[in-house]
């Protein structure tokens, strides 16, 4: 039995799931600070580490590996495995579509993606002043690259695209749930040391926008915003299609001791209503 969330009421929502939002907003923020401080770290001209690995290949690598190991922590951190960790309103917009989110869940959650990302931005702007604002940081905008605007744009929705399917295809299999978050990481890892230098790797309109505000860039802003959805609505389509059986829940890792206000798990305990989305595991 496949259990979906039950339609709210936009206060009831608020009212009810105001924890998970300001999770979503949380993660986001950490996500952008972690970005900006070792994309300043690796890039900035005045940073020892900087000037101490003069290849901008393995130094792009490394800030890679550290944003990798970020969206672990943020995945399999308490919160994260509260709210779910989309972190990108492109994922939840692809979980609200399959039907795995309630529309106002989703409303407030790309909200909080958004909100979380710009603060995390500028929070980074007041710690690392000129490091991080002026070039090559940037505040870690994200601008086509060598490719221009076309091949940014079928990096970005083919990167996203596959992101989005290894997340469904993992996370509802049974064996292999547990390491989505694992997974998800080593994938941001790959993309920021191979792709970025084609699209600025972002895979997320709330990302892009949230470099975008402080900085005043916004070079084929459009890109940002199309791509990455267009690409993970194409791999949520692709669970719905044949024998295919569509997700069970929204969360990227499902976890037995928290709530999910998507399938309505409640842990053991709690006298209050428990989905059957473990059950429905391949």
């Amino acid at each position: 039995m496949d259990v979906n969330p039950q339609p709210l009421h936009s206060t009831v929502a608020l009212r009810l799931h105001w924890r998970e939002y300001l999770i979503e907003a949380w993660a986001l923020g950490v996500f952008m600070i972690s970005a900006g401080l070792f994309t300043t770290l690796f890039f900035w001209p005045g940073s020892p580490a900087s000037t101490a690995i003069p290849n901008a290949d393995l130094r792009r690598a490394l800030v890679g590996i550290a944003m990798g190991l970020t969206a672990v922590a943020l995945i399999y951190s308490p919160w994260g495995k509260l709210s779910g960790a989309h972190m990108n309103p492109a994922v939840t917009l692809t979980f609200w579509r399959l039907g795995k989110m309630s529309g106002w869940d989703a409303v407030f959650y790309i909200i909080a993606q958004f909100a979380g990302g710009v603060c995390g931005v500028w929070l980074t702007s007041y710690m690392l002043r000129d490091a991080f604002q002026a070039p090559p940081v940037s505040y870690v905008v994200t601008v086509p690259g060598a490719f221009g605007a076309s091949g940014a744009f079928l990096a970005e929705f083919a990167i996203s695209g596959f992101l989005m399917w290894v997340i469904l295809r993992v996370s509802n299999t049974r064996r292999y749930a547990r390491f989505t978050g694992l997974i998800a990481g080593l994938l941001v890892a790959t993309y920021v040391a191979v792709e970025a230098p084609v699209s600025g790797m972002s895979m997320n309109p709330a990302r892009t926008l949230a470099s975008a505000l402080p900085a005043g860039i916004w070079t084929d802003l459009w890109i940002y915003f199309t791509a990455p959805v267009l690409g993970m609505q194409v791999a949520g389509w692709t669970m719905t299609w044949r024998a295919t059986p569509a997700p069970g829940c929204a969360k990227l890792l499902h976890s037995p001791e928290h709530r999910c206000i998507h399938c309505g798990h409640r842990p053991a305990g709690t006298g209050q209503r428990s989905s059957s989305f473990p059950e429905r595991l391949q």
